[in-house]
């Protein structure tokens, strides 16, 4: 069996020596800080995103006309927000993302989603067992929704070589839980050109 040359092993040393060396920096940054690594979507999509369609939402006229029928605010659930496009995108974060801005804006009240309801009902429930009676919270008076929005992000991809063109759309709509009425729809588009 040979050895390694001296020189062989110098070299083998030497890349020991700067593979070591190297070292991860990590900076922390504002959390408002754009900061495109991939291309692909991310929280500034998301962020972007939630404040522009929750401008058009509020600023659109079903509020409005709601307001006047009724004399107080519309009653808003945040339902189903699906991904169709080819990355993994979660959208709970965008659906949070949306409630935030909707609640920031007190011109509506938001109730929770399916999921986080049955919690609600299962913690009274063990109210009505554990807690003292002068603290249990009464069944039959939740809060019901007015009108549910749905929603769908979609993206095409466009590549040729090391350039890439990826387009983003998020369609978001509002339906009255009574009369199942269209109220609001609009959407939102991102393009990004990518090279390298």
């Amino acid at each position: 069996m040979k050895s390694l040359s001296p020189t062989l092993w110098i070299l083998f040393l030497s890349a020991l020596l700067l593979w070591g060396c190297a070292k991860k920096t990590v900076t922390r940054v504002n959390t408002d800080t754009d900061i495109d690594l991939s291309g692909r979507w991310n929280d500034a999509d998301s962020r972007r995103v939630a404040e522009a369609m929750t401008e058009s939402l509020l600023n659109s006229h079903w509020r409005e006309d709601f307001v006047q029928r009724n004399n107080r605010k519309p009653v808003v659930i945040v339902g189903l927000i699906t991904n169709k496009s080819h990355e993994h995108i979660e959208p709970e974060i965008f659906i949070k993302d949306i409630e935030k801005e909707l609640v920031r804006s007190t011109l509506v009240r938001i109730v929770q989603n399916s999921e986080f309801r049955e919690k609600l009902r299962d913690e009274r429930a063990d109210q009505q067992e554990f807690a003292a009676p002068e603290t249990q919270k009464r069944w039959g008076a939740e809060l019901g929704a007015d009108f549910m929005m749905f929603g769908t992000i979609n993206a095409i991809v466009d590549s040729e070589g090391k350039r890439q063109v990826t387009f983003y759309q998020v369609d978001l709509e509002l339906s009255d839980l009574e009369s199942n009425e269209l109220v609001w729809v609009d959407g939102k588009k991102i393009k990004k050109y990518i090279v390298g």
